[in-house]
């Protein structure tokens, strides 16, 4: 199954080496987009400007991947960010590795049917059964400790 990754990133050339990074790594199939389509079930790559155009709150912030600027001039924007929800916040500055990281674990994250059955777990079971408590029976008699 091939994933898809909507890049709305303004610098072209930033957005050029992240969509042949993401060619290279896996089987994605890239949009480039100027606004992101959230009907679509697929990862959003957004820089600050395609974020700010977002209408919040988010139904599926787990899927964003928000890049922003070294020099972020909006402090605003990561206090948007969290509010929305956004897990995976990187900086353009940040090794390319650590922003296709960050796609593939929002990727992950979508990835995951939602189902309303618990997930399977290790339950301990206790049984309560009835504790015998017996007298103790000496096979002989009392003893009592001598005294000289």
């Amino acid at each position: 199954m091939m994933q898809t990754v909507q890049l709305s990133i303004a610098d072209g050339q930033y957005a050029a080496t992240v969509r042949e990074a993401l060619t290279r790594s896996c089987a994605w199939h890239i949009q480039p987009v100027d606004r992101p389509d959230l009907s679509q079930h697929c990862v959003m790559v957004l820089d600050e400007q395609s974020f700010r155009r977002l209408p919040l709150p988010l139904s599926n912030p787990e899927r964003v991947v928000l890049i922003t600027r070294h020099d972020l001039q909006d402090p605003q924007c990561l206090a948007q960010a969290w509010e929305a929800g956004i897990v995976s916040v990187v900086s353009e500055q940040d090794p390319l590795n650590t922003v296709l990281l960050a796609i593939m674990a929002a990727a992950l994250r979508i990835a995951k049917p939602h189902t309303s059955e618990p997930a399977s777990e290790i339950t301990h079971t206790i049984r309560a059964e009835p504790a015998s408590i017996a007298p103790v029976h000496r096979p002989y008699g009392s003893r009592r400790c001598k005294t000289p």
